[in-house]
């Protein structure tokens, strides 16, 4: 995809930073409060008193003594520097940008085509868990849509898993993904999400499932409507690089590759094979009329 010189959105929420661990958290606080009861003692020895001198020295030479003491986060430093992003992951995210960017432009056009009017969503950038407006989620989530507050989430080591675990490669299979989720949200706009939900609470497990793999294969049509607008910017190989994704994360082949056996009712996503065709069907014919999928 040729997505450099392409527009930023300017929707992404990054907390790429905020994800941090809590067990730092407070931590000035937690040594000020173990440290009067230290400080007490030392300079109520002989002993101590000198140990206070030679850490007043020491300090004033550059060196920290309460970290002898271990009454100082000396691991804060490290866990900051581990949680600036690399170089590779802010081209990652600057990537998600354009891609975002370039679902609102083709939405825009489609719904005002329909006579309605596209509202953008955020895409929140975070690692390792988050709290969105549908509640509390890990990475293990995988990349979400929420409803609630109309937001997509993602971690971006999904991207790392949809190539070394489901041997998915390539930039277009990330932005098929994205456009999926933004797919949802369409969704959510048109009153689809709403109307499922309502179906779901009023169905069994086995017909819930179904009402949510109709859902699902919706928002890779839509995917595919996307895509159909992108032909000026696509490399050789773009589409054959979403399809694979659409098929490397299809129900039944998580199934075997988990398991070693498919269970087709407990479907959530579709098969394999169904969301490579409401992909295609949507990326055929650039349409949202394309996409009924039952729901």
């Amino acid at each position: 995809m040729k997505w450099e010189d392409l527009r930023r959105s300017n929707n992404i929420e990054d907390m790429r930073g905020s994800t941090r661990s809590s067990r730092f958290s407070g931590g000035s606080t937690n040594n000020m409060r173990f440290l009067v009861p230290v400080m007490k003692f030392l300079v109520g020895t002989k002993y101590g008193r000198i140990v206070l001198v030679i850490g007043v020295i020491a300090y004033f030479l550059g060196f920290n003594p309460l970290a002898l003491l271990s009454l100082v986060d000396v691991p804060q430093r490290q866990e900051q520097s581990l949680s600036t992003p690399s170089v590779k992951e802010n081209n990652t995210a600057e990537f998600v940008s354009v891609v975002l960017g370039q679902t609102e432009d083709v939405w825009h056009k489609l719904f005002a085509k329909e006579g309605m009017q596209y509202k953008e969503p955020k895409l929140v950038l975070f690692r390792g868990s988050v709290n969105s407006g549908c509640g509390y989620a890990s990475k293990q989530t995988g990349p979400f849509y929420c409803p609630a507050d109309k937001k997509v989430y993602l971690d971006m080591s999904f991207f790392d898993e949809l190539k070394n675990r489901h041997n998915a490669p390539g930039d277009f299979a990330q932005a098929y993904v994205i456009a999926h989720e933004v797919g949802h949200h369409v969704q959510n706009l048109l009153g689809t999400l709403n109307k499922a939900h309502k179906a779901q609470a009023s169905s069994s497990k086995k017909e819930a499932n179904v009402i949510q793999v109709m859902v699902e294969l919706q928002a890779d049509c839509y995917g595919g409507v996307w895509a159909h607008y992108l032909n000026n910017i696509l490399d050789s190989g773009d589409i054959e690089e979403a399809l694979g994704a659409a098929s490397a994360i299809g129900d039944d082949t998580l199934q075997k590759q988990a398991q070693g056996y498919v269970v087709p009712d407990a479907f959530t996503h579709g098969s394999s094979k169904e969301r490579v065709k409401w992909f295609s069907q949507g990326y055929k014919y650039g349409a949202i009329k394309a996409c009924q999928t039952g729901i």
